[in-house]
């Protein structure tokens, strides 16, 4: 098995989409090691190609043209990393976010992977799915999961609702090793890592998604598993070590 990250590109949001626990805002208290861009937060879109030698499975797809001009690379990326979209058979979304599952669609209006046979959407989010009309061709063609189900004998689904309500992991194995596909477990790395209860604006139910990603981080930093996220800094993928009061997060 083969994992490769692929960027779609960047967004740079504002700090107040940070939330504290009572839903506070930060302002002049942001931790100074929350690095910003021109006063923004800066946060890398990324999916990832798993390789099994004869398909590729997609997690997430990125935004294509439906959001900021920052992002919808990844047709760059797939063909910076020579792999060919013709070998893309199965995407599968961690969730339905605009920013994960509009790269099906190209800038241009075709499709983003010709011989694409299964498309994989979280069940509790089918119907958010069918009612993003710019994806319509693809309403009927989608396909639930839950978790815990196998997409493959080397991909597992976990449980991690909060930012969304059907909000996935997926957890890959091979030749010993482990990797979790997380989705947006983490937006900030620099500081949700250290402070897991610090959560996201956009989170459908932020204790939820507190309680996922200290579920998260604890199975990453005790299993001794890589983790790749979709807003971890580009490539995205590392490990998750325990400190005396949080996690730290070291990249490969």
């Amino acid at each position: 098995m083969t994992v490769t990250s692929l960027r779609d590109g960047y967004v740079d949001m504002p700090v107040r989409r940070l939330r504290q626990p009572g839903d506070i805002a930060f302002g002049d208290d942001l931790p100074s090691q929350v690095s910003l861009v021109d006063g923004a937060l800066r946060l890398s879109v990324n999916a990832f190609a798993i390789d099994d030698g004869n398909d590729i499975t997609l997690i997430d797809t990125g935004s294509s043209n439906a959001w900021r001009s920052t992002m919808g690379h990844l047709p760059e990326a797939l063909r910076e990393a020579k792999i060919a979209t013709g070998r893309i058979r199965t995407v599968a979304f961690t969730h339905t976010h605009l920013d994960h599952i509009h790269g099906l669609i190209l800038a241009d209006g075709g499709d983003g992977f010709p011989q694409l046979s299964r498309l994989l959407v979280p069940r509790a989010e089918l119907d958010m799915f069918r009612e993003v009309a710019r994806l319509e061709r693809f309403h009927d063609r989608a396909q639930p999961f839950d978790a815990g189900q196998r997409l493959g004998a080397n991909i597992e689904t976990i449980a991690a609702a909060g930012h969304e309500v059907g909000h996935t992991c997926f957890r890959v194995t091979s030749a010993g090793e482990t990797l979790l596909i997380w989705g947006d477990t983490v937006h900030v790395p620099s500081l949700q890592f250290d402070r897991p209860e610090i959560a996201w604006e956009f989170d459908a139910d932020r204790e939820q998604a507190r309680a996922s990603r200290l579920r998260l981080l604890a199975l990453a930093a005790d299993s001794a598993c890589f983790v790749a996220g979709a807003h971890l800094d580009s490539p995205g993928v590392g490990r998750v070590f325990r400190t005396e009061t949080g996690f730290r997060f070291e990249p490969v």
